[in-house]
């Protein structure tokens, strides 16, 4: 990924209290387990279609194979209603993407899956055909040796060690991302595209921190303190290829 995904200002979560855990994510065990596949969901309150795929993603939310996140665009606040959850750095983090995937434009809703394939979100065949496809290709690549190994440990300040060992990819680097997001949030929207409906958002993200731009691979750790978590729902953990976009490991934590 290019520079527009960075560093955003981080919010202080109080309260926060993860426990004193460690959390391991290997190589898969068996020809039936699983990585956890990426869905980022590129949406706006502000768009009429979005809608379908905002339901959609709730319901990947829920499924332990999945690790949904909603990001939400700027650019349709503009017809009538402010999205309330909207950052332009998000809409920035959706054209990184678009340029790889040579669009020429960004859209809503549009689902990017472990960051190699997107799809319009409301195809919910196509989507799951996607996500289905990512998990395998993961597989394969985990069974070569080929992605690293990435360790959470929490412990009782509520912050986390998160620790990657492992190859980088061959002559490029991954970007180590901190995404905070709430769990759900119910909006009646009065103006706009959707005027008189309520929406519901899962897993919205309210913050991307840039942990490590330029990981070339070997052992390393971060420290990540409570301050530097934002939101009531969890965070999720991406190692992205800084060139191709591809997400070759990730996991999620919920508060």
């Amino acid at each position: 990924m290019n520079g527009h995904i960075g560093k955003i200002t981080r919010r202080a979560l109080a309260g926060l209290a993860l426990g004193a855990s460690a959390i391991a994510i290997a190589p898969a065990q068996s020809a039936d387990a699983k990585p956890s596949v990426v869905v980022e969901l590129f949406t706006s309150q502000g768009c009429h279609s979005c809608p379908p795929a905002e339901e959609l993603l709730a319901e990947l939310a829920d499924r332990e194979d999945v690790i949904a996140l909603e990001f939400h665009v700027d650019y349709w606040d503009y017809i009538g209603w402010d999205d309330p959850f909207a950052d332009p750095a998000y809409t920035d983090r959706q054209r990184s993407y678009n340029q790889l995937f040579g669009s020429p434009y960004n859209y809503t809703p549009q689902m990017v899956i472990d960051g190699r394939a997107h799809e319009v979100g409301s195809r919910t065949g196509a989507v799951e055909a996607r996500i289905e496809a990512a998990a395998m290709k993961r597989m394969m690549d985990e069974s070569d040796g080929a992605l690293p190994n990435l360790t959470v440990t929490s412990d009782e300040t509520g912050g986390m060690t998160i620790t990657l060992d492992g190859p980088a990819p061959d002559g490029g680097s991954y970007r180590i991302l901190l995404a905070g997001f709430d769990d759900e949030h119910v909006t009646d929207v009065p103006s706009g595209e959707n005027a008189g409906r309520t929406l519901v958002n899962r897993h919205v993200v309210r913050s991307l921190t840039t942990l490590d731009a330029v990981w070339t691979g070997g052992r390393v750790e971060h420290r990540v303190s409570a301050e530097m978590l934002s939101g009531d729902g969890g965070c999720a953990i991406l190692v992205q290829d800084s060139r191709s976009g591809t997400i070759a490991a990730a996991h999620m934590l919920n508060f």
